[in-house]
């Protein structure tokens, strides 16, 4: 079989798409002689600012020398991307020949999709030599795929309400979660200011050391191209990121944490280097098409509409431009479009009051008219909030061509 052929049967072998355990998986893990996938290992688990995170940690710790492996998801166009060996997706018969391995280990033990791509990454991992394999959690933590493996360093990004059928109705009960990818006396880094007490309830219970952004260490702007990290004893003047959002020098800052909580040291020189360096498709990416900026997010939740919407807000009004959203949800049109004023009532110079924006659906954008923005207003920005879809069908392959 190919690798479109593997996917689907992979798709095939849960009659669930997701089945939280790690029964299954341990067991397959065994049957495979899986053992640690690298020399260090990061877990990074979080509600939003995971993928850029990551993308972080796998920059500053190449620029600083170090072979890295890396393990995502979604993919936003090929599957391939999920798995990263030095920065390049994995080939299509690597992953066919790990596929083919983890079936025959499997015997009769359902897996679900990302449970047999996930043994199929550490398969390929461990047989790669690295010095450091950065995991992504898929859903929640403790539960999830990737906690088969013992992290050196475990990272929670942000806590907030998201996959509420699963992982609980609060940031207490996520938090909870999120937290069991911590292991006993080793760090466990926290990249917002005010977590669930129930996270730092669970460090203290197993002896994590965790590490509070806001508490040990810390991020401040210098001036308009450069910032500070710093923590006790310690402290980085560093470029500004080269993702856009303004989360993102907060997600710059945990991967710094973390990586530092690792025994071995990497060169100062490193996390400048890769803080200007790391990039990831969808968070923030700015397109131009026909004389028209289009901005490209995957926000699928609360908190990360949330952000959105404060930085359209600060952009559009800061250059006057109307806005036309693409969103599938009502509570992401009412978080981005509150006080953002329609293209035509900019070009009459109206005055606005409230929710004033024009928007289409997701599905006419993707399906119909992939980005054209055939009726954009002068000189306006496109944003499309995907619910992580951004990577799909015509948007996907129009985006990767303007890239």
């Amino acid at each position: 079989m190919d690798l479109s052929q593997w996917l689907e049967y992979i798709q095939r072998q849960h009659p669930e798409s997701i089945e939280l355990g790690l029964d299954r998986v341990r067991e397959v893990a065994t049957r495979l002689g899986l053992g640690r996938p690298a020399a260090q290992v990061i877990t990074v688990a979080g509600t939003n600012g995971k993928g850029s995170t990551v993308a972080f940690i796998e920059a500053i710790a190449r620029a600083g020398g170090w072979k890295v492996g890396a393990y995502t998801s979604p993919h936003l166009l090929r599957y391939n991307e999920r798995v990263r060996i030095e920065a390049e997706e994995v080939a299509d018969d690597a992953l066919v020949a790990a596929f083919a391995v983890v079936e025959a280990a499997r015997v009769d033990t359902p897996l679900t999709y990302f449970e047999f791509g996930t043994l199929a990454a550490l398969w390929l991992f461990q047989r790669a030599s690295l010095d450091l394999v950065v995991l992504e959690v898929g859903l929640g933590g403790r539960l999830d795929a990737v906690n088969l493996v013992d992290a050196d360093v475990a990272v929670v990004t942000t806590v907030d309400i998201d996959h509420t059928g699963w992982l609980g109705s609060d940031r207490e009960s996520i938090g909870r979660e999120k937290a069991g990818i911590a292991r006993a006396w080793k760090p466990l880094v926290l990249g917002e200011v005010d977590p669930p007490s129930s996270v730092l309830r669970h460090a203290y219970a197993i002896g994590a050391n965790a590490i509070r952004l806001g508490s040990d260490f810390f991020h401040e702007p210098v001036d308009a191209a450069h910032w500070r990290w710093r923590e006790v004893g310690a402290e980085l003047r560093l470029p500004a990121p080269r993702l856009a959002a303004p989360p993102q020098r907060a997600n710059a800052s945990t991967a710094i944490a973390a990586l530092r909580a690792l025994p071995r040291a990497l060169p100062e020189a490193a996390f400048a280097q890769g803080v200007a360096t790391a990039t990831l498709p969808g968070r923030l990416q700015c397109l131009q098409r026909d004389g028209v900026e289009i901005v490209l997010d995957v926000a699928h939740n609360p908190q990360a509409a949330r952000e959105l919407a404060a930085w359209l807000r600060r952009r559009i009004f800061c250059r006057s431009h109307g806005c036309r959203v693409w969103t599938r949800r009502a509570w992401v049109r009412r978080l981005l479009f509150e006080g953002i004023p329609s293209p035509a009532r900019l070009a009459r110079k109206e005055p606005f009051r409230g929710n004033q924006s024009e928007f289409r659906s997701f599905e006419d954008c993707v399906v119909r008219a992939p980005l054209v923005g055939c009726d954009f207003h002068g000189d306006g920005v496109g944003a499309a909030a995907a619910c992580y879809r951004v990577g799909t069908a015509g948007a996907a392959a129009q985006l990767q061509r303007e890239r």
